[in-house]
């Protein structure tokens, strides 16, 4: 990879940089061994990495995020509202840019279905 005519540091192009974040961004993938592959810092590549979660590389057409169909299987679910006194409890999950809050009464399925669409 031929870096920019840039004194100093080198100015990588951002396709180049698109790529190996979401090479980084894979499973089971060395970002310090990809980054030695490309003769790249791994610093930087963590940098792109995080850069690209953000959607800062989205102005690229291959970037673009693209939206999943939500259907659901049985609409005769009913959910009861909680009593107001009962405390419920709930864990909150970060994950890239989406944010996901488990209450204890969730369907194993329904959160099995909701991690599998935030990893496409």
């Amino acid at each position: 990879m031929k870096s920019g005519n840039r004194k100093g540091r080198p100015n990588y192009p951002v396709e180049f940089k698109r790529r190996l974040a979401a090479a980084a961004c894979e499973a089971g993938v060395s970002v310090s061994k990809l980054s030695m592959a490309n003769g790249v810092n791994a610093n930087m590549v963590f940098k792109w990495r995080r850069e690209y979660r953000a959607g800062l590389f989205d102005d690229m057409p291959a970037a673009r995020t693209t939206l999943l169909p939500v259907v659901l299987a049985d609409t005769s679910l009913k959910v009861a509202p909680a009593p107001a006194a009962a405390t419920s409890s709930a864990v909150e999950i970060i994950f890239a840019n989406a944010v996901v809050r488990v209450h204890a009464d969730v369907d194993a399925a329904l959160l099995r279905t909701i991690f599998q669409s935030l990893r496409a």
